[in-house]
């Protein structure tokens, strides 16, 4: 009998059911959805068990039957899964990095040229009727990238692609991480401090850790320039997003481009919505077709890998 994987919630990557699974192993059985209570049922006889952003507790892990040996991520972050619980249940724990390296940079870009634009506030004119910006002079800010300051704030595959495209507009690049590289023309690695006042654009490509966790708050904020954006395509709550919402109201700077929040999905009443000075996307920068495609791609290959003995991107040392 052959390798068994079980897919918990295939429909966050497949909501448009344009992807295929059924290479993934010998057989492949998939759920739209699973819950906690769910879990235990649906893997009793699975070998490998695949989750996209779904959060698998120390306490869930727990309960996996002892033929469970590898849980495949299907994605670049892995903070929803308990390491510690899966390591000491002997299970393997595998993610698909740069899979949407390109795509998440490109949203990244986006909102920033968008924000440069005023876009935001354009179409909402155009949606009430207010043609003003083509019948009289242009009513909102509407600058340059070229010459700009960008601040990424971790500078992994998804960071150094979007310094690749700034590099491109014209923009100077710095750099905070944890190790920092050796500069390059128009690409500085500085300190946080440095970064924050610097910036025009600032851009987080960091993981979430407890390190990284809100480490754009309040405090942080303050160093900002008045006129700089924050773009985020990594996780939400590496922005303390109460902080940030105070800020935005208070235009003590000038906008956000949010691919993700703090909460996903994002309340109905939250006030991030109204505000002329943020744009919302819904964590949409690994979701383009191809994107996705490949990620399934790479999940066979990770698999295939593991059921030879050789796991690749492994993130349970």
């Amino acid at each position: 009998m052959g390798y068994k994987t079980v897919v918990l919630n295939g429909q966050k990557m497949n909501y448009d059911g344009k992807l295929d699974f059924s290479g993934l192993s010998d057989i492949v059985t998939v759920y739209d959805d699973t819950t906690p209570e769910e879990v235990s049922d649906r893997i009793r006889d699975a070998d490998i068990v695949v989750t996209k952003e779904m959060p698998v507790s120390a306490e869930l892990i727990d309960s996996f039957p002892e033929n469970v040996r590898l849980i495949c991520e299907a994605g670049t972050g892995y903070n929803n899964i308990d390491m510690a619980a899966a390591k000491k249940k002997g299970i393997t724990v595998c993610n698909i990095p740069a899979y949407s390296s390109q795509r998440v940079a490109h949203t990244a870009i986006m909102l920033m040229l968008n924000l440069s634009s005023s876009m935001q506030i354009q179409m909402s004119m155009l949606a009430k009727g207010d043609h003003s910006n083509f019948t009289d002079h242009l009513k909102v800010p509407h600058v340059e990238l070229n010459g700009k300051v960008l601040g990424l704030i971790g500078a992994g595959n998804i960071g150094m692609e979007v310094a690749k495209v700034a590099r491109a507009l014209g923009m100077e690049v710095l750099i905070y991480k944890r190790h920092p590289g050796e500069g390059t023309e128009g690409i500085s690695y500085v300190s946080l401090e440095e970064l924050l006042r610097k910036s025009d654009y600032i851009s987080l490509h960091c993981p979430l850790t407890d390190e990284t966790r809100h480490l754009i708050n309040k405090d942080t904020i303050s160093l900002m320039k008045e006129s700089a954006f924050i773009i985020n395509t990594s996780r939400g709550a590496v922005i303390n997003e109460a902080d940030l919402i105070e800020a935005l109201k208070e235009k003590r700077i000038a906008g956000a481009g949010l691919d993700v929040q703090e909460h996903e999905p994002l309340s109905d009443d939250s006030p991030l919505y109204g505000l002329p000075n943020v744009i919302l996307t819904p964590h949409m920068g690994w979701k383009g077709l191809e994107t996705r495609q490949r990620l399934v791609r790479l999940l066979e290959k990770n698999i295939a890998a593991f059921i030879a003995g050789e796991p690749v991107n492994v993130v349970s040392k």
